[in-house]
C-alpha cells in the first residue's frame, strides 16, 4: 500500500503520533489561535503535531512548499459581522516553526531556489505511517468516529420523536377547541 491509498487523514494522524516522541512544540502552543480567521484556539491539544504532520504530507504531495502558500493554505474564511466573509491567510509563525522543527529533524531540507522539500527520511515516515494506518483501518481503530454518528442519529431521532409527539398534542387541543358546543335549548 502506497501513501495515496490510504485516506490522507488516517495518514497524518499516524505521523504525529510519531512526531510526539520526537519533536517538543513550542511553548506559545496552548495559546495561539491558526490565525487571524479563526475565533479560538484549537480544541485539540495535539493540534500543532498534527499541522506538522500536514505540513509533511503536503510536502510529499506538492514536491516544494514555501511559509506563504502554506498559509494561504491553512487560511480561511473570517466571520465579519453583517459584511462579506474574506479570506485570511494563516499566522505564519506557526507555520514557520512547524517547517523549521521538521528541518531540524530531517524531514525537510531547503530546496533550490526558494522553499523546502521533503528529505528520504520523510518520505520513509510517511510510508511507515500509511502502513500503519492500513493496519489500523483493518484493525477497526478508526471506527470510532462511525459509532459517534450512529449515537448522534439515535439522539436525533428521539428528538424528532419528541417533536412529534408535541405536534401531536397541539393538533388534539385544536380539534377539541373546534367541536360546536351545544346551546341550552338543544340535546
Amino acid at each position: 500500500m502506497g501513501i495515496y491509498d490510504v485516506p490522507a487523514s488516517y495518514t497524518i494522524e499516524e505521523v504525529a503520533e510519531k512526531l510526539k516522541t520526537e519533536i517538543q512544540q513550542p511553548e506559545f502552543v496552548p495559546y495561539v489561535k491558526t490565525g487571524v480567521h479563526a475565533e479560538r484556539a484549537p480544541q485539540r491539544e495535539d493540534w500543532f503535531y498534527i499541522r506538522m504532520g500536514s505540513i509533511l504530507y503536503r510536502a510529499y504531495r506538492n514536491g516544494t512548499i514555501g511559509t506563504e502558500e502554506l498559509r494561504s493554505y491553512y487560511g480561511g474564511r473570517k466571520n465579519r459581522g453583517v459584511k462579506r466573509e474574506h479570506h485570511y491567510k494563516a499566522s505564519g509563525k506557526i507555520i514557520r516553526s512547524a517547517v523549521q522543527a521538521l528541518e531540524k529533524a530531517g524531514y525537510l531540507e531547503k530546496a533550490s531556489p526558494k522553499g523546502r522539500k521533503i528529505t528520504t527520511k520523510g518520505f520513509r515516515l510517511l510510508n511507515e505511517s500509511s502502513k500503519l494506518a492500513v493496519k489500523n483501518i483493518e484493525a477497526g481503530k478508526y471506527n470510532k468516529k462511525e459509532k459517534k454518528h450512529d449515537i448522534d442519529s439515535k439522539k436525533r431521532k428521539e428528538v424528532h420523536d419528541a417533536l412529534k409527539a408535541q405536534e401531536q398534542k397541539k393538533d388534539q387541543k385544536k380539534e377539541h377547541q373546534k367541536k360546536p358546543q351545544k346551546k341550552e335549548g338543544e340535546q
